[in-house]
């Protein structure tokens, strides 16, 4: 039987995979807030969903459907990030689910807060943590955990260059995006945990605006990490081939390739919270304690 969705965020990047796993997992999105109109894109999904600039007019139209007896199931966040938490708040008020994108918050007290309303509303919170899905990635968790050692040596390094509109944006803006760390970093700092185990110690080397690195220790490996969207920083290899994205993720001096494969990761995790699986608000909080630590700045963290 489909379920009921509605959308907060459909103007950005993110928000039309959204959509399509929506469509493909045969569900409906009967209506869509975003102060921002330039959302075409839902035409190629639900051109019958209702359509909000303001959210009271959004919360009133929901309001008004459940009166009528028609259920809201879900509730999809793909909202700037520093709204996240509000916007999750409002969706298990309403008696629905959440799916959010990622950082699921930017904080990990927040996770705690949200965990009791999850109680008090006995409904579900569920983090997009797509990189879980991805195949290879799957093989090299399978892989590191049959042999079972605790002293890899990871390199990741990630250059993504933005424009001079990103700083005049609300990712410029780190206490409204998290910073690089959080914003462009925070999935990989997921990816990292789910296969190498908790955080043990932190250190930032380098944090500004644009760049932010350091060394991660995790349980089973010790990481040096760089994310930038400076293309100042980018490879010779990556100009040399007009490439405005660097990836690269090396354990003990092999690259581990991942690049392909992304198309259909959301559409797998809106199968598996659909089917009672997915991942929820404690699966997300290590890697928010990851961003949330580097962006405060502290040049040596240790939890021991």
């Amino acid at each position: 039987m489909a379920k009921n969705f509605v959308l907060i965020g459909a103007a950005g990047y993110i928000a039309p995979r959204h959509m399509k796993a929506i469509q493909e997992t045969g569900n409906e999105l009967l209506a869509v807030l975003d102060p921002y109109d330039n959302v075409g894109i839902i035409d190629s999904y639900f051109p019958k969903a209702d359509y909000f600039r303001e959210f009271e007019r959004f919360d009133r139209h929901i309001d008004k459907l459940k009166r009528n007896g028609t259920s809201i199931d879900y509730v999809s966040i793909c909202s700037p990030n520093y709204l996240h938490d509000a916007h999750i708040r409002f969706g298990l008020r309403i008696g629905a689910d959440v799916i959010c994108e990622k950082p699921i918050v930017l904080n990990p007290w927040n996770i705690d807060g949200l965990i009791d309303m999850e109680k008090e509303t006995q409904q579900n919170v569920y983090s997009i943590l797509q990189l879980r899905y991805h195949p290879r990635l799957i093989n090299l968790k399978k892989k590191i955990e049959a042999e079972n050692r605790t002293d890899y040596k990871i390199n990741l390094e990630y250059i993504t260059s933005r424009g001079k509109w990103y700083q005049y944006s609300w990712k410029g803006d780190s206490e409204k995006s998290g910073g690089i760390a959080t914003n462009i970093g925070v999935h990989f700092f997921d990816m990292l945990t789910w296969i190498f185990g908790k955080m043990i110690n932190v250190e930032v080397t380098c944090q500004n605006s644009q760049t932010s690195e350091g060394t991660l220790q995790l349980e089973k490996a010790t990481i040096q990490w760089k994310l930038s969207i400076d293309e100042n920083q980018l490879p010779l290899i990556a100009r040399e081939n007009f490439k405005k994205t660097y990836r690269s993720l090396s354990i003990d001096g092999e690259e581990i390739e991942f690049s392909e494969g992304f198309e259909d990761l959301h559409t797998i995790c809106y199968k598996e919270i659909l089917n009672g699986n997915g991942f929820g608000l404690n699966d997300a909080k290590e890697s928010i304690k990851i961003a949330s630590e580097i962006r405060n700045g502290k040049q040596s963290w240790n939890i021991q």
